[in-house]
C-alpha cells in the first residue's frame, strides 16, 4: 500500500466516465462567469464539488460583500461528488469505538453528531432551496454477513446509546435477526442487520442547486480551468499573505486560497502525496429485477473483507425502482490496492464491473426474479475518492502556509461530512478558529500528516467471519 500511496497525483483526467447523475448535464455544467479571470479576488477557491459550494454558502452568509471565485478543472461537479452513489448515510456505528480509543468519547460522540446534523442539514437545504434532486429522507439498512462485524456493531451500538442515549437520534438503531432481516428486506443468507436513519440524493444535483444559489449572491464559477500551481506572491508576507492560483487562463491572487479537491489534493500540496491517497471507485446503475419492489429503504451489504452500497430511485421519480450500487473493493486481491493512488476515473475496472453486475442477483436471491428485457445495466461509471492515514478529512489552515485552507480527503463519506465541514472552514477562515461542535479530531494538523497510510480504514475486516456470503457468491 505504501507503493501505491507514493504514484505523484496529476490533475484531474480529460474526458472522464460519465455518471448516472450526469445526464443531462446542468445548464451551468459549463459556465464561466466572465469571460476573463478576475486578476485580484477576496476567496479562491479551487473545487465545485459539494465542499466548494459549501464553503463557498457560508463564507457568502457570514460576508455577503465577499468576493469568490470559483476555479473547477472540468465540468462544475464533475468530481467525486458528482459520481458518488447517491446515500446520505452516516453508519457511525461501524467507527465509533475506534474514535473512542483513538480520540476519546467525547471526540466520538461528537463525530457521530457531527455525521447526522450533516444528514439532516443537507435534506433541510434541498427543502429550503427547492433543489430538484430527489431528496428523500429514509431509513436504511446494513445487512450483515460475517459474524465479527455482527458482534463489533453490536458492540458499537450498545456502547453508543449507553454514552448518548437511546433518545439521541445519532445513536438510534434496530438490531434485526437473520429472519427478520430476510422477511423485511427480500435478502437471503444474512446473519442480521441493523436498521437506522439515512437518505438519498442526486448529490451532483444538490451540488449543481447549491452553486447556483451562490451565483445568485454574486460567486464567479470559472469551469475547464484547472489550476496548475500555486505560488505565494513575490515578496511574500506571513503577517498578510497573498497566494496566485495559476491556470492556463492566467493568473489570480487573493489573500484566502481554499484547495477544496478531495483526491487530487497533492497534485496542488505536494506535501500531502501519500497523506491524501486517490481511490477509484465504481458505481452502476441497475434495471431491478422482476420480483423486486420499489425499495423504500437503502441498503449496504457487508462483509468480512468490505462492503457494497445501495439506493433504489424513489417512486416520485421517473426512473423509480432503479438501483444504483456500488462498491466491489473488497472482493479485489490485496483489498483493492489496485486502485488506491489513481485518478483514472475515464476508466473502469472489469472485475468490479463483472462483480457489481452478478451481486444485485445474488443479494436477493429468488427475491430478484427474471432480468429486465433491456439487460440489467443501465450506466457504469468511476469516481475518484480522497482517503486519509486515520479515516478522517482534514479541514483547516495548512500549517506553513498562512492564507491557504483546506478541505478534503472524505474517504468516501462526504455526504455526511461535507456540508458541515465547509460550515467549520469558513468559521476558521472568517473568525480564525473552529466552534466547539466540531471535532477537533477533523481539523488540520502537523501530527495527523506524519501517521502512515494503510488503505482506507472501513474496509478492514474486524475479526474472521462465517463464509455464507463467499460461498454464495462464488457459486453464480
Amino acid at each position: 500500500m505504501e507503493d501505491r500511496a507514493q504514484i505523484p497525483v496529476g490533475p484531474p483526467r480529460p474526458n472522464p466516465t460519465t455518471a448516472y447523475w450526469q445526464e443531462p448535464a446542468d445548464e451551468i455544467a459549463s459556465l464561466r462567469s466572465t469571460e476573463d479571470l478576475p486578476n485580484h479576488i477576496d476567496y479562491v477557491i479551487i473545487g465545485s464539488g459539494i465542499s466548494g459550494a459549501a464553503i463557498a454558502y457560508n463564507l457568502l452568509k457570514k460576508q455577503p460583500t465577499s468576493s469568490i471565485l470559483m476555479l473547477e478543472a472540468r465540468q462544475a461537479c464533475s468530481g467525486a461528488t458528482g459520481r458518488n452513489g447517491g446515500h446520505t448515510k452516516a453508519a457511525s456505528y461501524r467507527s465509533f469505538l475506534d474514535h473512542e480509543a483513538e480520540h476519546g468519547l467525547e471526540e466520538a460522540i461528537r463525530i457521530a453528531r457531527l455525521e447526522y446534523a450533516n444528514i439532516i442539514e443537507t435534506h433541510a437545504l434541498a427543502r429550503g432551496f427547492n433543489i430538484d434532486c430527489a431528496s428523500t429522507p429514509c431509513d436504511t439498512v446494513d445487512i450483515i454477513y460475517d459474524a465479527g462485524n455482527l458482534a463489533r456493531g453490536k458492540e458499537a451500538i450498545a456502547r453508543m446509546q449507553e454514552t448518548m442515549g437511546h433518545d439521541d437520534p445519532a445513536a438510534r438503531y434496530e438490531i434485526l435477526s437473520a429472519e427478520e432481516a430476510e422477511a423485511r428486506f427480500h435478502t437471503l443468507n444474512a446473519l442480521g442487520a441493523f436498521v437506522y436513519e439515512a437518505g438519498s440524493i442526486s448529490a451532483y444535483r444538490f451540488t449543481v442547486g447549491l452553486l447556483k444559489h451562490c451565483l445568485e449572491q454574486g460567486m464567479q464559477l470559472q469551469t475547464n480551468t484547472p489550476v496548475q500551481a500555486i505560488q505565494p506572491v513575490k515578496d511574500f508576507d506571513p503577517k498578510s499573505p497573498r497566494w496566485t492560483a495559476k491556470t492556463s487562463r492566467g493568473d489570480v491572487e487573493t489573500a484566502n486560497l481554499i484547495i477544496a479537491t478531495n483526491g487530487y489534493t497533492a497534485h496542488l500540496l505536494p506535501q500531502m502525496q501519500g497523506i491524501i491517497v486517490p481511490l477509484r471507485g465504481q458505481i452502476t446503475a441497475q434495471r431491478p429485477g422482476s420480483k423486486l419492489p420499489i425499495l423504500v429503504t437503502t441498503y449496504s451489504f457487508i462483509y468480512a473483507e468490505g462492503y457494497e452500497y445501495m439506493i433504489s430511485r424513489p417512486s416520485s421519480t421517473s426512473d423509480a425502482g432503479t438501483i444504483i450500487i456500488g462498491g466491489g473493493l473488497g472482493r479485489l486481491a490485496n483489498a483493492g490496492a489496485s486502485e488506491f493512488g489513481t485518478t483514472r476515473d475515464a476508466e473502469l475496472n472489469d472485475e468490479i464491473s463483472a462483480y457489481l453486475y452478478d451481486c444485485t442477483a445474488g443479494y436477493f436471491g429468488d427475491n430478484w426474479g427474471e432480468d429486465a428485457t433491456a439487460g440489467r445495466i443501465v450506466k457504469e461509471w468511476s469516481g475518484v475518492m480522497g482517503t486519509s492515514s486515520d479515516g478522517l478529512p482534514y479541514v483547516g489552515a495548512m500549517p506553513d502556509m498562512p492564507g491557504v485552507f483546506i478541505c478534503a480527503s472524505f474517504n468516501g463519506h462526504g455526504m455526511v461530512l461535507c456540508l458541515k465541514s465547509g460550515e467549520a472552514l469558513s468559521d476558521i477562515i472568517v473568525g480564525g478558529g473552529y466552534a466547539g461542535w466540531f471535532p477537533k479530531a477533523l481539523v488540520v494538523s502537523a501530527e495527523r500528516f506524519g501517521k502512515k497510510f494503510e488503505g482506507r480504514l472501513d474496509m478492514r475486516a474486524s475479526v474472521p467471519g462465517e463464509a455464507l456470503f463467499d460461498d454464495r457468491m462464488e457459486r453464480l
